[in-house]
């Protein structure tokens, strides 16, 4: 049986190009702070991640099933609603850092965030530094 591919993948698209066609005024500002605040911390460059998911790093995981890939390790999308944030893995306590955060709602390993504004972005950088941390300490990672 075929291995089923990936659907979020890196594409070759600018993610500074992507940003400014995004027509929410509020998700393309907060984008235009996310894309540098990104490569700040985490000293990556930026890739695209299918069409909407603004990425950093990448890592290799492989499943018991066999199944293995790659996928960003951290990143963000400016969605229509909302933009989300994207903090690997998503599966620790992470309780103490997102009640410092502000005002947002969160999944296993997303933030869903309406502004920029509502939320403490030194602990959205502790957040992103964590993250990065425990997947470089336990997973085969890369800048692209």
């Amino acid at each position: 049986m075929a291995k089923a591919e990936n659907k979020t993948k890196p594409e070759p698209v600018d993610p500074a190009a992507m940003i400014a066609a995004v027509e929410h005024p509020q998700r393309r500002a907060d984008a235009e702070v996310l894309l540098p605040f990104f490569t700040r911390v985490t000293g990556w460059p930026a890739q695209m991640w299918g069409p909407a998911i603004v990425g950093f790093g990448r890592y290799h995981y492989k499943y018991d099933s066999g199944r293995e890939g790659d996928f960003l390790i951290t990143g963000f999308s400016p969605r229509k609603s909302y933009t989300s944030v994207y903090i690997l893995p998503g599966y620790r306590d992470l309780s103490e850092p997102l009640s410092r955060l502000g005002k947002v709602k969160h999944g296993k390993s997303c933030l869903n965030i309406n502004k920029l504004a509502d939320i403490d972005m030194d602990v959205l950088e502790e957040l992103v530094r964590d993250g990065v941390a425990y997947m470089k300490a336990n997973y085969t990672t890369a800048a692209r």
